[in-house]
């Protein structure tokens, strides 16, 4: 590919301005958002499925990294939410793609708080298929919570 059409890639210049521009604020975790059941919930733990739909797949046809990125982001968080814990400041975030998802798949995400503490907040996020229960991506997510230093 030559670096023009790179460039294109990364502009994508035209008609789609008017309609990013029109999006509503956070619009991104709601169409994530919008297919996931809550199954499970109890203290530190939470586990949720939703049936992929096609919007949310790559340009391979398979979950897209960014979505699988954004559950371990929100699911996690709403773990800690579940024990009364503030969420934090995101200080790091990984994911391991292990397999891919397609559409129509049935997932199942499960998130972990792992430590609740003072300052610092961890969790675990697995992504699995339902049929196969095999996991396509797993994910840790480190929180901060600026308010906890002490004033020196």
């Amino acid at each position: 590919m030559d670096l023009e059409s790179v460039k294109k890639l990364l502009e994508q210049e035209g008609d789609i301005e008017e309609l990013v521009n029109g999006l509503r604020l956070r619009f991104f975790e709601p169409l994530i958002m919008n297919f996931l059941q809550v199954d499970l919930i109890e203290p530190g733990r939470i586990i949720c499925s939703m049936k992929i739909p096609p919007r949310l797949l790559d340009s391979g046809n398979y979950l897209h990294s960014s979505v699988i990125a954004t559950l371990v982001d929100l699911v996690g968080s709403a773990a800690i939410r579940t024990v009364g814990g503030r969420v934090g400041v995101s200080v790091d975030i990984n994911v391991s793609y292990l397999d891919a998802a397609s559409a129509d798949d049935d997932i199942e995400i499960e998130a972990k708080a792992l430590l609740v503490g003072k300052a610092v907040r961890v969790i675990s996020v697995e992504l699995r298929k339902k049929k196969t229960r095999k996991i396509f991506a797993q994910g840790r997510h480190t929180l901060y919570l600026p308010s906890a230093i002490s004033k020196m």
